[in-house]
């Protein structure tokens, strides 16, 4: 897809040379729809969409979101998600703490979500960044022979993938907490609908099907370590009022660490899925 139609549609300007974007209009222009289209577009070609300072509120928030496709909440009432790794926030502050790790959302789903709108209530003093890669450009940029000994591969991806990286030695209780999750097996290669192709990786991932799990575990993080490069990469510094929009089906992303009591508070609304997993 070109840029000419999107330029033309939407103020916005490039953050690197293969992701990210700013968008450059008014909270009010946002809100109303008008660009709706322009958005989903820069948002495939970009990975990431930067709206600086728009201080949306929560109705806001999802407002915005339910502009650009169909809205999942993770609660009844329809509400915006908090995001924040204080105890005091509630028992699943423990689990948020593996978003210091690479990884994508829904890996347990079929359908995964589309993307995830981010809003910063309350930025971390220090760390609390969050960075993203663009993992279609990483498969595109791999060498063939990669490309070649990949294709056709399936990891099993699980929470417990997760979580070990977060603690390393937890008790069998705990483990067996982590096990009632979901685990999934996902190709390692995504074909999209659309003709390109996405490494589906992330800390997550614990093994290849039918591979060595030493030779899987090399091959895992060499692709981890391959997608995640500077050149493929993107840092947000988050100020209050900030939102990012991101393409969860293209892009791994992270939270760079921060302290437990830092009172960093983020809000976060999902876009539906709209396409399966396909090797």
């Amino acid at each position: 897809m070109s840029d000419a139609p999107v330029t033309q549609a939407i103020r916005h300007h490039l953050l690197t040379d293969v992701i990210g974007a700013v968008v450059d209009e008014p909270r009010e222009v946002l809100l109303d729809g008008r660009h709706s289209q322009a958005i989903r577009a820069l948002l495939e070609q970009r990975g990431v969409l930067v709206f600086p300072g728009v201080h949306f509120s929560h109705d806001e928030h999802v407002a915005f979101t339910r502009t650009l496709g169909g809205y999942v909440s993770d609660y009844e009432d329809g509400s915006a998600t908090d995001i924040s790794i204080d105890p005091a926030g509630g028992s699943t502050a423990r689990y948020t703490e593996a978003s210091f790790f690479w990884h994508f959302d829904g890996y347990m789903n079929t359908v995964p979500i589309l993307g995830s709108i981010m809003c910063c209530v309350r930025p971390a003093p220090v760390g609390g960044d969050t960075q993203f890669c663009n993992s279609y450009v990483a498969w595109e940029a791999l060498p063939d022979d990669r490309m070649a000994m990949i294709e056709g591969l399936y990891a099993v991806h699980s929470l417990a993938g997760a979580q070990l990286s977060v603690e390393p030695e937890p008790s069998y209780a705990t483990f067996q907490e982590w096990r009632q999750i979901a685990h999934n097996t996902l190709p390692l290669v995504w074909t999209h609908r659309s003709g390109r192709k996405s490494l589906v990786i992330g800390n997550t991932a614990t093994n290849i099907v039918g591979m060595d799990p030493l030779e899987g575990l090399d091959l895992l993080t060499y692709l981890r370590d391959w997608a995640t490069q500077d050149r493929f990469c993107l840092t947000h510094s988050w100020s209050a009022g900030d939102a990012v929009l991101w393409d969860n089906t293209g892009t791994l992303h992270r939270a760079t660490p921060y302290a437990r009591d830092s009172g960093r508070l983020m809000r976060r609304t999902k876009l539906a899925g709209e396409e399966p997993f396909s090797a």
